[in-house]
């Protein structure tokens, strides 16, 4: 097929018009997708540096939604905790009432005085026992006098013994020295107390003073501190229940469950959040004993009370300073993101107004090229006058 020749100006026309059509295209794709920028072609530093940068933001993105979940299960611990210390109180309201209600466990409480642990049994201030001797409480022999056998030797005789104060279970039978030298020996569960020995009666009755009575039946049960305790059990049941129901999306700080936050998408960076059993048993509160019919079994729970009101307040400021942390980190993440696209964003976008500028100036290009064309077409239809 032979070739059309054309001429020199119709040739540049059509190169120009080829040139313009090329650079609205892409005037067009700007403005259509608001980048300068589309691809490696366009400028190959600028295309993958906004790559880096953009994946980077998308990196961290992603962790913000694991990092506010965090932020949650610090949360569902925080208000654990303070709904446990309203149940801790409580259960201190209910044993503090009970104390004011008067105890009616028997009680054989000495009254000469001047006792210590080391005063020995054979001396005249211990009552002058005979060695050889035994003493017991409740008919169970708690202990054989010999000649060095002390205070504490009878003390520590009751309260281990495990026939009185079967092993696993809550002591019942307790013998103490009181701050002014006194023994004192009660029956915790309100049982019926006895001490008795083969020695002389006036042996025992020096030891508790002027007191000959050392048998008593058992006691009637305090049905006000016995209900207390049904109520504080009920208190400690809950506080079971509570902190097994603390926790967020099955993670739970208030039982032993632990959280690790990832900052960073290398995983470079990250906080573990160690959690604790928070359950009664894991504050030191106990099941009351004895139905709290002693003084001396209230006064224990409220010990341990106190002692898990000391726990909950430390963690909760553990917990405090954990969920600074990564509100901290959230919100550095969140302006780090910003920060990445908005650099991303720097390199690929492109100017809409002058964009739009360009592609007017091309479409005027374009018409002065098509009257180029034009003018240099009729160059050549003037060969047609001559036939």
């Amino acid at each position: 097929m032979a070739s059309i020749a054309l001429s020199a100006g119709m040739r540049q026309s059509l190169s120009a018009l080829q040139t313009i059509t090329d650079q609205q295209q892409t005037q067009q794709l700007r403005l259509a997708t608001g980048k300068k920028v589309n691809s490696a072609i366009d400028n190959p530093v600028s295309y993958f540096t906004a790559s880096g940068l953009s994946n980077r933001a998308s990196d961290l993105s992603s962790l913000l939604d694991s990092i506010g979940q965090a932020t949650k299960v610090l949360d569902a611990a925080a208000k654990g905790i303070e709904a446990l210390t309203k149940l801790v109180q409580s259960a201190q309201g209910s044993a503090r009432q009970a104390l004011q209600s008067t105890s009616t466990t028997n009680k054989i409480i000495g009254t000469p005085g001047g006792l210590t642990a080391a005063t020995t049994l054979t001396s005249a201030a211990g009552g002058s026992f005979t060695a050889g001797k035994i003493i017991k409480v409740n008919g169970t022999a708690v202990l054989t006098v010999a000649a060095g056998s002390t205070m504490q030797n009878l003390v520590d005789g009751i309260n281990t013994n495990t026939t009185l104060n079967p092993t696993g279970s809550a002591q019942k039978i307790q013998a103490s020295l009181d701050s002014n030298g006194n023994l004192n020996v009660e029956a915790l569960d309100g049982s019926a107390l006895a001490i008795t020995t083969d020695d002389a009666a006036s042996t025992l009755s020096t030891v508790f003073g002027s007191s000959t009575t050392l048998s008593y039946g058992a006691a009637t049960t305090n049905t006000t501190r016995k209900d207390l305790a049904a109520q504080f059990d009920a208190l400690r049941t809950q506080m079971d229940q509570l902190a097994a129901d603390s926790g967020y999306n099955g993670t739970n700080l208030l039982d032993s469950s632990s959280l690790k936050v990832q900052f960073n998408e290398k995983n470079t960076s990250s906080v573990t959040i160690s959690g604790v059993k928070f359950n009664a048993a894991g504050l030191g509160v106990t099941a009351s004993t004895n139905n709290f019919q002693s003084d001396k079994d209230i006064n224990d729970a409220l010990t341990n009370l106190t002692s898990g009101l000391t726990k909950l307040r430390s963690q909760a400021s553990t917990f405090g300073a954990n969920l600074s942390v990564v509100q901290t980190r959230q919100d550095f993440t969140n302006a780090m993101v910003d920060t990445l696209n908005t650099g991303a964003d720097s390199l690929v976008l492109a100017d809409q107004n002058e964009e739009a500028a360009k592609l007017v100036t091309l479409n005027t290009r374009q018409q002065l090229a098509n009257t180029a064309l034009s003018l240099a077409n009729q160059s050549q239809q003037g060969v047609l006058r001559l036939f």
